[in-house]
């Protein structure tokens, strides 16, 4: 599968595949999923670098993915990933930056508890930057007929945590070809708050999202939420 830009080669790796059945707990159309067969769903293309930078990503606590979802409806709802939440750093959780490289993406974010109290989508294109700050859960879906390629920087020793949206059956909405759907295992789910993706000024300049490492300090964000919580407090959407 073809997941590089041409102008950027990268050590490669397999990637990991996400195949239906490890999404059983989070698919909405449970009669389709009951008749269809185990079929990967989408990439992961973990820990890349280019040569040179190695040490560098290192150095900075650092670790660049790629994730590539094909377009693919599981029954009535649009692919999507997994879906998780982050471990916390000491006070906060930690961020993560996408990049969308190819496609259209919808970031479904949710505010952290027992019930949202916020839930968020992001509407992104290609070369738009979406950062997912501290609080928030979120789930990718590729909402078109085009193959989706988005990136990731994200720190080092991060393990995302599934459990809290497997056990609701998914997030708290479902995107759907006719619209989004509530995901009725939530009690109080709020209405969504939609967003374009913001040209974040943090990272403006770069063509690429990998580009981003010759500046390494620009994602000391990832890594010490705490001591940048005023980039996230720009982000329109965001509540602390």
């Amino acid at each position: 599968m073809d997941i590089m830009p041409e102008d950027i080669t990268f050590i490669n790796r397999e990637p990991d595949v996400r195949m239906l059945y490890d999404m059983k707990t989070v698919v909405y159309d449970r009669d389709w999923l009951n008749q269809a067969e185990n079929t990967p769903l989408y990439y992961m293309y973990r820990d890349l670098y280019r040569e040179g930078d190695r040490k560098t990503i290192l150095e900075n606590s650092l670790r660049f993915d790629i994730t590539v979802l094909p377009p693919k409806m599981m029954g009535d709802e649009y692919v999507k990933t997994k879906g998780h939440f982050h471990p916390i750093s000491q006070s906060m959780t930690f961020p993560e930056l996408y990049g969308v490289l190819d496609g259209k993406a919808h970031y479904l974010l949710q505010k952290k508890g027992r019930e949202p109290e916020q839930v968020v989508l992001i509407k992104a294109s290609e070369g738009d930057f979406v950062l997912i700050p501290p609080g928030y859960g979120h789930v990718t879906v590729n909402p078109t007929s085009e193959k989706l390629r988005m990136a990731n920087w994200v720190f080092r020793d991060f393990k995302s945590i599934y459990k809290p949206i497997e056990k609701r059956g998914g997030a708290a909405w479902f995107e759907l070809k006719n619209g989004f759907k509530k995901n009725t295992n939530y009690g109080d789910v709020p209405e969504i708050e939609v967003f374009e993706a913001d040209e974040f000024d943090l990272f403006g300049g770069f063509k690429h999202i990998y580009d981003i490492i010759e500046e390494p300090n620009r994602l000391e964000l990832l890594h010490s939420p705490e001591e940048n919580n005023w980039i996230f407090k720009k982000l329109d959407f965001f509540r602390p």
